[in-house]
């Protein structure tokens, strides 16, 4: 008889399915993936170490280079916590217009995790469908701030520019045609038996393990936790925020949620848009020496800004808790071993929605 050898397999950096380099060590044996082991390192940027001694008018622009995909949210935190620091106010409207961004940066990231999710279970006709769908959302982005991506939209007292009610109605239309177009990738998804055979019982995490991981967001959200930074802003709760979660913990868990969310988030938009108040969109004020931590619900989860300035305004420290630091984690030691394949570790990998650049900074 034939002795199986355990093989030590490397998935990675570079891989057709991978937005972003990193390496997957597989321990395996036979067909069995036994466990994994994820290597970082190779777009690390220091862009924390970059901030320091810089005036805080140039951290809120790097602060997006952190990411391109979630670069709206990374704007947001790091203006939320020099607001916190200098006691700064924001007005009603410039509020309803930061949760109408980031809730189009929810979607767009939200699409695009999905899609690569079905490109990488090789389902490329819904993967297609959904990236195209993404391209709404980008274009009423750049509608509401001029550009598709680095935007430095959110500013110290309010917002950097203001919508008038034709770009209100842009923004309208583009939900609309998520909201229509949705249900049929949605229905696509939930009933596909091929993708119920890579997707259902795959990469199970336990409420149990991510309790005791600390994952967080949609991975989290998908095994049961009811965690959310939104549940803390009472103006999300108005607008219709509530939580939702799902007990399966799978990979087929994790994907729906992030459909479910999307239905959430466009009607939250239609909400912050049809209550949206009059009045200026940005108050005076100065920042102040101080330090603080402000943690917000980023796409992944939270996101977490610590950072001291001084008098001038300079930055002293200032370290970013991002995320995908956690669920990358929990990816490997709880989500990614004992799978039936290979083939089942980049689909579970995937379905985590890790964001490299963010882990790495």
């Amino acid at each position: 008889m034939k002795k199986v050898v355990d093989v030590s397999l490397p998935i990675g950096p570079v891989h057709p399915c991978f937005k972003e380099p990193a390496r997957i060590k597989c321990e395996t044996a036979g067909e069995r993936v036994i466990a994994t082991e994820v290597e970082l390192g190779y777009v690390k940027k220091g862009i924390e170490k970059i901030m320091v001694g810089r005036p805080w008018q140039e951290t809120i622009f790097l602060a997006e280079r952190v990411c391109g995909i979630c670069s709206v949210v990374h704007n947001t935190a790091i203006v939320g916590a020099l607001e916190k620091i200098s006691s700064i106010t924001v007005p009603p409207r410039a509020q309803h217009l930061r949760i109408i961004l980031n809730e189009l940066d929810r979607m767009q990231s939200h699409l695009l995790a999905n899609y690569s999710y079905c490109y990488t279970i090789e389902h490329e006709t819904l993967a297609m469908y959904l990236l195209n769908l993404r391209e709404t959302v980008m274009d009423a982005i750049e509608i509401m701030t001029g550009t598709r991506i680095m935007a430095a939209y959110v500013v110290p007292g309010g917002v950097r520019e203001d919508i008038d009610e034709k770009t209100a109605a842009q923004i309208r239309a583009a939900i609309d045609h998520v909201e229509t177009e949705l249900p049929r990738f949605v229905k696509m998804f939930s009933t596909g038996p091929m993708i119920a055979l890579r997707s259902k019982g795959i990469g199970i995490l336990s409420i149990q393990d991510a309790k005791e991981s600390g994952v967080v967001g949609p991975t989290a959200r998908a095994s049961g936790i009811a965690c959310d930074a939104r549940s803390q802003d009472p103006l999300y709760a108005q607008l219709g925020w509530h939580m939702i979660t799902r007990s399966e913990g799978d990979n087929y868990s994790r994907i729906m949620l992030r459909f479910d969310e999307l239905f959430q988030s466009a009607q939250i938009i239609k909400n912050a848009l049809a209550t949206l108040p009059g009045g200026t969109i940005r108050l005076g004020g100065r920042i102040t020496a101080g330090r603080t931590k402000h943690t917000i619900e980023a796409p992944r989860g939270d996101l977490t800004y610590d950072i001291e300035v001084d008098e001038n305004g300079q930055v002293i420290s200032v370290a970013i808790q991002t995320p995908s630091i956690m669920n990358v984690e929990v990816g490997s030691h709880a989500m990614m071993k004992n799978l039936a394949s290979a083939a089942d570790v980049t689909s579970t990998f995937i379905s985590a929605d890790p964001c490299i650049a963010c882990a790495e900074r």
